[in-house]
């Protein structure tokens, strides 16, 4: 069953590598549940690895969650990065790493802002730029942002000054 095995690999490589950090805990995984694109076959199926915090201090989850999740966002793309590398595309799979609800919480977020710059370009027919977004972050903004067909997303600018830009979308 492929679904096992790169689940498994997943927690497996994650295990390791905080065991190389000092950190010896469990990995949760699961398989993601409600797809933010339901009947996208394109999308990669999506594996959440989540770092049981119960033996972790409030220090040490801190630090692996890092000043706006840049830590767990680096974890979560050398997850991706390393899991996927030599594998044939079948196999290939997207990571998410959690922790204590962090992901939950951040995605409900970036999905009020996403809303409120729909908003505010619908009602100024002006675009609307969005900062300080990880690149994670700026993909999930396009996503939830796909399946409203009057808006169009894309990104302006280098890291890391690189922003997300909210516009209403141009007639075909």
């Amino acid at each position: 069953m492929m679904t096992d095995s790169r689940m498994a690999r997943g927690q497996q490589w994650l295990k390791t590598l905080l065991q190389l950090t000092g950190i010896n805990t469990e990995i949760k995984g699961d398989l993601e549940v409600a797809a933010i694109a339901e009947g996208d076959s394109q999308e990669p199926d999506n594996y959440w690895l989540t770092i049981d915090h119960t033996n972790l201090t409030p220090e040490q989850m801190q630090v692996l969650i890092g000043p706006d999740g840049v830590v767990l966002d680096a974890i979560q793309y050398l997850a991706n990065s390393t899991l996927n590398l030599n594998q044939p595309h079948e196999e290939q799979a997207s990571y998410t790493v959690e922790l204590n609800g962090y992901r939950v919480r951040r995605q409900a977020e970036i999905r009020a802002i996403a809303e409120a710059a729909a908003e505010q370009v619908r009602a100024t027919a002006t675009e609307v730029e969005i900062k300080s977004l990880s690149s994670a972050e700026r993909r999930l903004v396009h996503t939830f942002l796909k399946e409203f067909s009057d808006l169009e997303t894309f990104s302006r600018g280098k890291e890391p000054h690189r922003n997300l830009v909210v516009r209403l979308a141009l007639p075909e």
